[in-house]
This record gives C-alpha cells, structure tokens and sequence, in this order.
C-alpha cells in the first residue's frame, strides 16, 4: 500500500493595506505585501525618516523575521527613501534616486524571543508563545478559510482518508517556516523541506528505517562561515545537521553530519533504547538536547541535558536532571541513584530567554511512574521547571511542581516567557503547567511564585515501601484547570448504551473510590485519578496573546484506573499498576476504550484563558465533541486528545487536539467558536502560521501529513 504525507495551510487573498493611501510610485507593491503583515501602514509610515534610518528600519524588519528578497528590499528602501524621506533628505523636486540595498552582515533569522512572520522554531520562536503578529485571517474574515494545499496526507487505494488507527503512524510534529521554506519530519522517516505557498517539495532527507523526529526539527541561522542548518533528533539517538538549502548532511559537523548523542549515556545500557523526543533549542551558536527517558524501568541510560557547538557537534555543558554527589538536589534520591538512574528527562519542548541567557527546561517523572518506593524522598528535578545558566550549564534555579510523582505528573509542557503587570510594575515571568493542570506563574530571575502557592496535606499511600510526599504544591491563582476528583453521583448519564457500560466498569471495580487532589493509587482496591496519566494539560502547553494579557491552555477531563498489584520476587518494580480493561496506558483509563467517551459527566475536554495580570478565568468552553452523541441531542461535550493552541494578532485561537478530527478557530477576547474544519484524521500537535512570500497568511496542520489554509 502507497502513503503520502499531507499539510494543510489556510490563506487570505485580501492585502492588508488596501485602506492605506501610499503613493503610486515603484515599491509600493512590496511595501503592501512585506511591511503590512505586521505594521499598520498609517502609523508605520506616519513618521518621516532620513535614507540611513529607513535603512535602520528593514534590517529590524529582516532581524524580527521578515521574509523578502534583497531585490524586494532594494525597491521597498527606495520607495520609502523617496516618498517618506525628512525634509531635509530630499524635497518633492527632487528625482528619486535609486539605493542598492544591502542585507546586514547577520541575517538574525534564527529564533527570537519577538513573534515575528516566520515561524522559526518548535513553540514559534524561542519564548515559548506560540503567538503570531499577523493579522490578514482576523475575526471578521476566518470563517471564509479554505484548504488550499496538502502534503503527504495518508490514504487508502481507492485515495480516501486513513484514520488514526489506519496503519499509519502518528506524529506530532509542528513545521517550521524561515524565509518561504516550510521544515518538517514526517510519518514517512523523511525530512522535508515544502514551498511554503504551494506544497511544492524542495528536498527530502530519506531517513531509512530510522524514525524522524517526533516533534519536530530546528533550525540554525549559520553564521558567515557556516550555512543555515536544520538540525534533528533521529530516532537510533543521533543528532543531524541538514544544509538548508539543499537537504544534505553538512559535513563540518560531527561525524560528516552526524552525532552519535549515545556515548557517554548509554555505556552501561547499550541495548536500552535512547533519542531526542522534542527538537533541541539554539541559542547563539550552541544547541541544547534533551531525551526521552523511561516509563517503568528505574535503570537506564543517562537522560543528561546537554550543549553542543552546532558548528562542529563538540560538547560544551552537561546538567544531570538526577543530580550526582556534591550537587544541589543530590540529598532528595537515595544513595548512589544517579549511577544508573533513567530518568527524570527532559523529553518536552524548552523555552530559551535570549537576554537573559536562560534556559527553561521541563524535566518528567521520575521511574517507576506508579511506584517510588525504591527512590524515597521529593526526587529533584523530576516534574520541575529548571533554570539553567546558558554559558555554563548550571542550575539558576528550579520549581518542583509535583513532588515524588506517583502519577505520571510530567511537566512536559514547554515553558512560556511574558511580562506580568502587578500594581503597576511590570514582572519578567515564566508561565509553567503539567498534567495535573496547576498553572504557576514564576518570576523569570529568581523562581520565586508570583502569585501564592500553598504546601496542602495530600492523600497518603498504603502500598507497603512506599513513602508518598505528605503536601503537595497548589496556587492560590489561578485554580485548578481539570478536574481533580470524582463522586458516584457524578457518573456518566444521558446515552443509554455508554450508560450501562460505565455502570458495569464502576461494578466490577468495587465502586468509585477517589479521595481528591493527588489521589495515590492503591494496593486494596481500585481507584480512579483525575486527572490520569494523559492530563489534564500534556504537552501542547500553552499560547499566548501578549495584548490581551491571556494564557491559552487545553486540558481534558480522563481519570485514571487501577490498583497497584505486588510483582514477582527480583522484577525491577516491586509494584506496578493493573486494570481491569486490559494491559497498557491507553486500558487503564476510567472510560470505554471501544470509543473514547469517558465514564463520568461531561464535560470532557475544556479551552481555557488565564489573565495573567490576575491569575483569574477569563473565559472557558467545552472543546471538542462526539458526533454519535450530537445525533441524540448530547451537545457541548468535549473530547478527549492531544496537541494544544496558537494565538494570533488577528483575534484568534487556533487549535486541533481532539478525537473529533476538527480544526477550530476561537474568538481569543471571548473564546467564541468562529469557524471550524474536519480533518483527516487527528490533529494531534499544534498549529502554526506565517506570512507566505506572495504576501498571504497560511494556518498549518499536521495529521498524517501536512494540511494547510487560508482565506479564499
């Protein structure tokens, strides 16, 4: 059977300055198209400059991302040298006179912490925002969205859309653009390099038998020595490094393109496995990499984050996640863990603070997922935030979000930068969330809580050796953005078939016992978790639009089920989690695995806003639906899935993230629904967006392939 991968983007055909009265003169085309997917063009253009400072202005333009050719440059510096030059710089008497534009030495077109109208890195620019400056889809004007081209999406013989479960393999991969080139790995163990416009394949990198990134690849600007790179994670633990032009392996880095990221980790396990599962994050000339770590096995190869020089792939720091002797955090894991400790990793998404020289790096659980009694005390730095010097690798600062996880409580969300307004003083923040769905707004510099976060006592663990945290962290602001516990009269009701079948599950588990926030599993009976290991939030994380002040986060309402069962005398984990659905994640979830639908009321899945000049609610709606259940008059239900939001300039929210296939767009003052799509299959990552160079805005999807669109 034949697959193709396939991307979507969405499109406005409208310019953007037809309002704008500009002087019919040569450049007023480019001006049109380049400067006015960012700028109001009468407040742009309202201040006279002399020639050096328009000049000035386009190498900003060029540095914040814009995409155009030095020809396109060329015309623009003339037209705006020529009719909004000072007084003193040229009289309206004057003939033009042509300027040939030159592009600064340093093309800064790597990421930014400014949004700008690529979309250059994994959360769309290195702070994290996943936020777009662009404005041509607007509120008024999305719901004439139209898929416009595809790439790859996956179909049957007779050219039908595969679903989810279809045979082809899933992704969560988020494209990137830089300067009309679309970056991406696909389902296919390919690397490709699209068109941005059209679709049109550039290059691709055949991976063989090797997985592609998951999540995505990253992109580094080059420097006056080196071209522009893309840089991936391979699944066999290798790290390349693509010219970006052309698609081949560049040859000055590494191993002739490649570097092995396995020794120095792996040398006690080399058969274990070991790979970047996020895309790495550049920082002037150096990539930082993380790992997936393990689930269950405690033991394993060393999940180290580390820097490298991406021009040559020499090692420059390491920073252990499970901290060695005579490092802080050392005294919270029993003696001697590190040695073959596999977890906790960084296998999410890190945010970088260019200025500040920070990185924020969310670390997961600790292994076992379900058991820590062979790992006693609060385990730093697992399910934390941590701050890392990014001269020299050391520890800043951290923030444990949940201590001794023995729930699967990642915090594997990618961390988002902002500026926090409390009584008129403006706070350097870092906005964080984990599967549990407690949202904690951290002051950048020091780590300390913006808005109070309490110690309060938890349930306790009545498996024999274990030694759960006695309190656990919660904020006072904003409150908690899931659902957090079940009672028995909160049980599914309205469908009669999914009715009986809950009621059945609920009786062959003995009842509903759920104690709360944090809720530990037992080893005396089953219980249900909310929320379970999938979240709450996952690692779609956060967007957010800086001029209305909100924070964007999904989170779905799936408990967990099971009881804890004692293992064979020498297992590696002495207890491990059973359900009476089935073996596995996906069967020790409270609901009918058959469909999906979860087993307690709706709703199931919520779209939320946070201002976080307050840490209170903005709004919040149901996200999601069933189809079945619509039928028979079961409205606003939400749906389980993955991926998370984007935000844009023109009002919007962009997301996918659920079971039902669809791809929306909310109102993000009001969280109002304003237009909607069915996929291929699930959307199971974010969106993203960029300007294209014939000056349209296109909205990218990935589901087997890449889906994208805009306005008609």
């Amino acid at each position: 059977m034949k697959y193709a991968i396939a991307a979507a983007a969405f499109l406005s055909l409208a310019p953007l300055s037809q309002t704008q009265d500009l002087p019919d003169a040569p450049g007023k085309q480019q001006v049109q198209t380049v400067c006015a997917g960012c700028h109001e063009l009468g407040t742009a253009l309202g201040l006279r400059r002399t020639r050096a400072q328009w000049k000035d202005v386009i190498d900003s333009m060029i540095n914040r991302g814009a995409a155009a050719s030095d020809q396109d440059w060329t015309a623009i510096l003339n037209y705006l040298a020529t009719n909004f030059a000072t007084a003193g710089e040229q009289s309206a008497a004057d003939p033009p006179k042509a300027i040939s534009y030159t592009a600064p030495a340093s093309r800064n077109i790597g990421p930014l912490n400014k949004p700008t109208l690529n979309w250059l890195g994994y959360s769309g620019d290195n702070a994290g925002l996943r936020y777009s400056a662009l404005r041509q889809i607007n509120t008024s004007n999305v719901g004439k969205l139209k898929l416009v081209w595809q790439y790859g999406v996956a179909t049957t013989p007779k050219n039908e859309p595969l679903s989810a479960n279809g045979g082809v393999a899933t992704t969560e991969a988020v494209p990137i653009m830089i300067n009309g080139i679309l970056y991406t790995p696909t389902a296919q163990h390919t690397i490709v390099a699209l068109e941005c416009e059209t679709g049109k394949e550039l290059w691709k990198f055949d991976l063989g038998n090797t997985g592609a990134p998951l999540r995505g690849v990253t992109y580094w600007a080059g420097d006056k020595d080196h071209v522009g790179q893309i840089m991936a994670g391979t699944s066999d633990g290798h790290l390349i490094a693509l010219n970006a032009k052309t698609g081949k392996l560049v040859p000055g880095f590494a191993n002739e393109g490649s570097l092995d990221l396995r020794p120095g980790v792996v040398d006690k396990f080399p058969d274990m496995p070991y790979h970047m599962s996020s895309p790495g994050a550049v920082w002037k000339s150096m990539i930082i990499t993380g790992a997936q770590g393990q689930e269950e096995n405690p033991e394993g190869p060393a999940m180290d984050i580390r820097a490298w020089d991406v021009r040559t792939g020499r090692l420059l720091w390491t920073f252990h996640p499970l901290p060695h002797p005579g490092e802080p955090g050392y005294e919270t894991w029993p003696k001697d863990s590190w040695i073959n400790g596999g977890s906790p990793a960084n296998w999410g998404a890190m945010t970088i603070d260019n200025e500040r020289g920070l990185a924020f790096v969310p670390i997961g659980q600790p292994a076992s997922q379900y058991y820590g009694g062979a790992r006693h005390g609060t385990n730093l730095y697992s399910s934390s935030i941590v701050a890392l010097d990014l001269n020299t690798g050391k520890l800043k600062w951290a923030f444990q979000m949940t201590h001794h996880d023995m729930w699967d409580y990642d915090a594997e969300a990618a961390p988002a930068l902002l500026e926090i307004v409390r009584n008129g003083k403006k706070i350097p923040a870092v906005v964080a969330i984990s599967k549990i769905s407690l949202m904690f707004f951290l002051n950048r510099e020091t780590g300390e809580p913006i808005y109070p976060v309490e110690e309060r006592t938890v349930p306790q663990s009545d498996i024999p050796g274990e030694e759960s945290s006695k309190t656990q962290p919660f904020p006072v602001k904003p409150p908690p953005l899931a659902r957090l516990s079940i009672t028995p009269d909160e049980l599914f009701k309205g469908e009669p078939e999914h009715e009986a079948f809950c009621k059945e599950l609920v009786d062959k588990i003995g009842g509903i016992h759920s104690l709360g926030p944090y809720t530990p599993y037992s080893a005396t009976e089953y219980r249900i978790i909310f929320p379970g290991q999938q979240g709450g939030a996952n690692y779609g994380g956060v967007s957010i639009d800086p001029s209305l002040g909100y924070v964007f986060v999904n989170t779905r309402d799936v408990g967990g089920m099971g009881m804890m069962r004692k293992r064979p005398e020498g297992s590696p984990v002495a207890y491990t989690r059973f359900s009476p659905l089935g073996t596995g994640s996906f069967f020790s979830r409270f609901w009918d695995p058959s469909n999906e639908l979860p087993c307690q009321e709706p709703p199931w899945s919520h779209l939320y806003a946070i201002n976080a000049n307050t840490g209170e609610i903005a709004w919040q709606i149901p996200l999601g639906t069933n189809d079945e259940l619509e039928a028979k008059g079961m409205h606003n239900t939400g749906a389980f899935g993955q991926g998370g939001s984007i935000a844009t300039a023109g009002g919007l929210v962009f997301i996918a993230g659920t079971v039902d296939k669809r791809f929306r767009a909310f109102e993000s003052r009001t969280g109002k629904l304003l237009w909607e799509t069915k996929l291929d299959s699930q959307g199971q990552t974010n969106p993203m967006t960029y300007r294209g160079r014939d000056g349209r805005q296109y909205v990218v999807i990935i589901t087997t392939g890449v889906n994208t669109y805009a306005l008609d």
